[in-house]
């Protein structure tokens, strides 16, 4: 079995109006289709099969995930959704959610029922499967639209165009878009050649961004004048800007942490990188980020999860510059910005690269040694007796890895929040995530959307067996596409991470947290034999398992159920407390859980 595949270009012209709407996205630079069929796009569909590489999907948020990651992972091409009305689109809403909140590119086509058919202002329905899909969009779209009557190519690509956040349409921060088709509209034989009205769509103008070069000077000389400075790069910051300006970057000498949106835009083993902190970060990266006295944070939005429910204690003895495309997000008002930057952070760390700074020798040397001190795989953690320990598994799997390979640490839970505190990637790896809506059931789908988009490299999705039960109807895709993906199913029973909150805040009352308390789970290896992709289970030596590691260089795709022990401790953390008012409080981002021995802490949190 294998997907469509595309034909050769059509020698006649579109005949109805769904094939010239798909003649215009492979203009405009769409080469992949990913799409639950479904009769209200029966026209959009057929036209799509001889001029696309059209991947069937087993459910439609599986499909919206992997062409979210397919265009954030930069393979060659692009790739959108094409869902049918009513619950076609109500089960893609998820994954439109995810890339709103993240800011990223993600095409949905979606058909609707005849025209005259829609229910109007006062019937809930009148068409079959009839829903408002685009009141349903809009709240996660930059852009949603309802084509009742063919419009022309120009809106069509305007609206396109707002979801990829380019300039000159009135948006700068990229999301999601919605367009639904009548099937009326689709079956159309005739259509305008022009604009004939503007395009409804959802959003706000964004306000004219600050002058780069003003702005640049500005950093600069926060930069030169600080004793401990920090660069922050986030997600903003695009791979191909990082991978040009990367020897660049380094050799100024200015130390870098990254986001986790970031994780891949600098080498792991580059003599500046400081690591990444976050509310989940990696101990050390936090610390030394609390003691810096300047912090540049570009093409971040500073979240929450990046400074802590405690943000008014964030980066406390700094001057902390924020550049983002974002008004919205540089008013909104925590954590403490000094100088909000409304700018392209591509441009603006372009200009920074440029300058020169004096040397820092003495921060980075001490950066250095609390690198040093507090290890990644934290000594307070254990692990059950014939477990895993997932601290190790990503320690390993950094070091088996090449410099081609693709790492999805899902989106949720601890396979996540592991992966990105222990796994440092090299240059040239890419490493994707989804944080914000951190849903779970992201890993496998974002997966095979970054494994399609890049084919002849490997692709590791690691996911807890929680959130992979989410969407474990998707091993078919990739088994049908014979996709290279090593998938690695932390199964510890459950829901680890509520197992946790429930033992923690709730005295250790569970419910529906594991399989103990209601949860099922299949047989793993019998789940991956019934699509007929090998799969082997690891021991408590993790990779180091005899066997592991030639299965991870045979092509194709393999599972690997690796032992999770349902009571494994997850160190370093933010904890919180009880207040007196019966609220709840949470540390800084410097007093992770379990404290430092006193000496430790003594030299480690010199300056605070």
């Amino acid at each position: 079995m294998t997907p469509c595949k595309p034909f050769d270009s059509p020698t006649k012209a579109p005949s109805k109006y769904a094939e010239a709407v798909i003649e215009w996205l492979v203009e405009l630079g769409y080469t992949h289709c990913f799409f639950v069929a479904g009769g209200n796009i029966m026209h959009l569909l057929d036209g799509a099969r001889s001029r696309l590489t059209c991947v069937p999907f087993v459910h439609e948020v599986a499909a919206g995930i992997a062409a979210e990651y397919f265009n954030e992972s930069g393979g060659s091409g692009r790739a959108f959704a094409l869902v049918t009305a009513g619950p076609g689109l109500t089960n893609i809403v998820t994954a439109m959610a995810g890339a709103h909140l993240e800011s990223r590119e993600l095409l949905v086509i979606g058909g609707q029922v005849k025209s005259t058919d829609l229910a109007g202002p006062t019937l809930r329905q009148r068409g079959i499967q009839e829903i408002n899909g685009v009141a349903i969009a809009d709240a996660v779209c930059v852009a949603a639209r309802r084509v009742e009557l063919p419009i022309p190519r120009p809106e069509i690509a305007s609206l396109i165009a707002r979801g990829r956040g380019l300039e000159g349409e009135g948006f700068s921060r990229p999301g999601p878009v919605f367009i639904e088709f009548c099937l009326d509209a689709q079956a159309s034989p005739t259509w305008p050649t022009s604009t004939t009205s503007a395009p409804g769509t959802a959003g706000e103008p964004a306000a004219a961004t600050q002058d780069v070069t003003a702005a640049v000077a500005e950093l600069v000389s926060l930069t030169r004048t600080a004793q401990r400075p920090v660069w922050l790069i986030g997600g903003g910051v695009s791979r191909a800007t990082a991978a040009e300006l990367h020897d660049a970057l380094v050799a100024t000498g200015v130390p870098v942490m990254t986001t986790w949106n970031g994780a891949d835009r600098i080498d792991a083993k580059a003599a500046t990188y400081l690591g990444r902190p976050n509310t989940w970060g990696q101990r050390s990266a936090n610390i030394l980020l609390q003691q810096a006295d300047a912090v540049i944070a570009l093409g971040t939005r500073l979240g929450l999860q990046q400074t802590g429910f405690n943000w008014q204690q964030f980066a406390p003895l700094a001057t902390v510059a924020q550049v983002d495309v974002d008004p919205g997000e540089l008013a909104k008002g925590h954590p403490h910005v000094e100088r909000p930057i409304c700018a392209d952070a591509n441009a603006v760390l372009r200009g920074l690269v440029a300058a020169t700074y004096p040397r820092c020798t003495p921060w980075l040397e001490f950066a250095r040694s609390v690198r040093e001190a507090l290890p990644l795989r934290d000594p307070a953690n254990t692990t059950g007796p014939g477990f895993a320990c997932p601290y190790q598994f990503y320690l390993d799997l950094a070091r088996l890895a090449g410099p081609k390979d693709i790492v999805i640490p899902c989106s949720s839970g601890g396979a996540n929040s592991v992966g990105l505190q222990a796994y440092e990637p090299m240059r040239g790896q890419i490493m994707i995530t989804d944080k914000g809506l951190a849903s779970m059931g992201y890993g496998l789908s974002g997966a095979i959307g970054a494994a399609m988009a890049h084919p002849g490299r490997r692709t590791f999705v690691i996911e807890g067996d929680g959130g992979f039960a989410q969407n474990l109807q998707e091993l078919a895709t990739v088994a049908v596409n014979d996709l290279d993906l090593k998938v690695f199913i932390f199964a510890n029973e459950g829901y680890g991470s509520i197992r946790a909150t429930q033992r923690n805040y709730f005295g250790g009352a569970y419910l529906g947290c594991d399989t103990k308390t209601g949860l099922g789970f299949p047989d793993w290896t019998k789940l991956f034999g019934a699509f007929a992709i090998p799969v082997m289970t690891l021991d408590q030596r993790g990779l180091a398992t005899p066997g592991a590691a030639g299965a991870l260089s045979r092509p194709g795709p393999h599972g690997f159920i690796v032992p999770i022990d349902p009571e494994q401790t997850y160190f370093p953390k933010i904890t919180s407390h009880i207040t007196a008012s019966g609220g709840m409080e949470s540390q800084p981002l410097h007093r992770m859980s379990p404290d430092l021995p006193p000496e430790i802490a003594a030299h480690v949190l010199r300056y605070l």
